[in-house]
């Protein structure tokens, strides 16, 4: 319908926010979260159903991404407070380990009774421990979620994304040594090493010196120049070194929000240029999602969007059960858990890199899984922080 239509970059952006906008507000009628109507907002838009966002175009504002996840792992950040973990010791750490880790055992071994490969089977099942924190923090947001589930699972969410990088590299140097694919197991195990410390290293530097301006600058305007150019260094700094942008803006947010005494009023102007750069990442992440992917999926891929889902949920009430934590966390953290996009996807990439044999047949399951758990993830989420009592009406 809208084949001949090419749209310039401006008009595209206005066109996703005010799309974003419209669909926000119709989703709220019906009571589910603003991020579902953007990401309803951007699949309209997308190649998958008008065209009016081209592939092209979408390639070419991946920055955008890069800026909103950077904003959203720095104020992930600022919830790693010392008093925090003093209070609740190694809850949340114990609990990203085992949600991470029986989703991939889970998805796995599920796969390998269905009849599948072993080697495809563990290189598929690597991928479920990844988690995307952006549309769980949208919702908490947007409904200003409060209490111990909350504090929680934005603690887990975090963590999960050093838990998701250990687990795909331990699957994957398994894998090699069943296939003999070649790869040393050593530097599949290094790997994430460098690239876990590398970044919390970098993170906690840029945090150090982030502290310093804030001594010479007072104004609102200054201040704010100086979050933004620290994030967008840090995200430079990642992509040049081969690091984790999350886990390096997250180290960066914990330092400023543990040794500055202006956290809170760093933090809320950071939530003043975040909105439309949040609206048009979760627009263009609509955007991206393809919905011929749905009927190749196949049977792996039902077994990998399911069992992923049931791993996640039984890893994080057993944690929790672990830890002695309340029956709120042990009854609805796992659920929230649902959500899976960036770094699933650039998995994805490496395992069809390594493993090319498998390459088109993982990178559908993750996009179709993408696609699903996207969509129903922030619904979910707000209904299980709704029922534990922290979504107030």
């Amino acid at each position: 319908m809208f084949d001949n239509i090419s749209l310039n970059t401006f008009i595209s952006l206005g066109v996703m926010i005010f799309a974003g906008m419209a669909l926000g507000r119709l989703v709220k009628l019906i009571k589910l979260p603003n991020v579902t109507g953007y990401l309803l907002a951007g699949l309209l838009l997308g190649p998958s159903v008008l065209g009016l966002v081209s592939e092209d175009f979408l390639s070419s504002a991946s920055v955008i991404s890069d800026a909103a996840l950077g904003f959203i792992a720095f104020s992930i950040g600022n919830e790693f407070k010392i008093s925090y973990f003093k209070r609740v010791g190694a809850t949340p750490i114990i609990i990203a380990i085992f949600e991470s880790f029986f989703a991939v055992v889970f998805v796995t071994v599920a796969l390998m009774l269905a009849g599948c490969d072993k080697t495809f089977s563990l290189v598929l099942g690597s991928i479920a421990a990844a988690t995307a924190p952006a549309a769980t923090i949208m919702v908490i947001k947007q409904y200003k979620a409060r209490g111990p589930v909350t504090e929680t699972l934005l603690s887990v969410v975090a963590i999960d994304d050093a838990t998701a990088l250990i687990m795909y590299s331990i699957s994957i140097a398994i894998a090699t040594a069943i296939s003999g694919a070649g790869a040393k197991t050593s530097e599949l195990i290094l790997k994430p090493v460098i690239e876990i410390g590398g970044a919390l290293l970098a993170g906690a530097i840029l945090g150090f010196i982030f502290l310093l301006p804030l001594k010479f600058f007072k104004k609102d305007g200054n201040r704010l120049c100086i979050v933004i150019g620290f994030i967008f260094v840090g995200l430079g700094l990642s992509e040049l070194c081969g690091f984790s942008s999350l886990l390096l803006c997250m180290a960066m947010g914990a330092i400023v929000a543990n040794f500055s005494h202006d956290v809170n009023h760093i933090m809320k102007l950071s939530d003043r240029i975040t909105p439309p750069i949040f609206m048009l990442f979760f627009v263009a992440s609509g955007a991206e999602l393809k919905l011929s992917v749905l009927p190749a999926v196949g049977v792996a891929g039902i077994i990998y969007i399911i069992v992923r889902v049931i791993g996640k949920m039984f890893g994080a009430s057993f944690g929790a059960i672990v830890c002695k934590a309340e029956k709120n966390i042990r009854k609805y953290l796992g659920p929230a858990l649902i959500p899976q996009a960036g770094v699933a996807i650039g998995l994805s990439l490496a395992a069809s890199s390594a493993f090319p044999q498998f390459g088109t047949q993982i990178r559908t399951v993750i996009l179709c899984g993408t696609l699903i758990y996207e969509l129903i993830g922030p619904v979910v989420s707000k209904t299980c922080l709704k029922k534990a009592g922290e979504i107030k009406e």
